[in-house]
């Protein structure tokens, strides 16, 4: 199955800190993993500001998520105005375009927010201990 991960995921993955569910499923070589440019921009804004959750480089990790067999999923102008119709649960705009990937596309999304999993569509939660 293609699942799109979100940002969180993507930076525990890296550094080999996933959560044993969210592990479970990107170990699992039947499915397809897709990171979103969003999770860059994503990275390179906070990491800008000073956030410690978003010390990554993101080069090396779009290197490392390419290399690893990771699917880059552009973000379309279908995906954009898609935002626009979203309940207003979550206000980061960084997870509401990334949900809007996954439904418009009509792909599984992992993610450790809580309030993401109250959206509609497939979102599967998988937070950290």
């Amino acid at each position: 199955m293609k699942l799109l991960l979100d940002t969180h995921i993507l930076l525990w993955a890296a550094a080999d800190e996933l959560p044993p569910e969210a592990a479970r499923y990107i170990k699992d070589m039947a499915n397809t993993l897709l990171f979103s440019p969003a999770s860059l921009w994503e990275i390179v804004i906070k990491r800008g500001l000073g956030r410690t959750d978003f010390v990554v480089d993101p080069a090396s990790l779009y290197s490392g998520l390419l290399s690893a067999g990771y699917q880059e999923l552009a973000v379309t102008g279908r995906h954009a105005l898609l935002v626009s119709t979203l309940p207003p649960l979550h206000k980061n705009p960084f997870d509401r375009i990334l949900l809007a990937q996954a439904l418009s596309e009509g792909i599984p999304f992992l993610t450790s927010d809580i309030v993401l999993s109250q959206y509609p569509g497939s979102v599967i939660l998988c937070q950290s201990s």
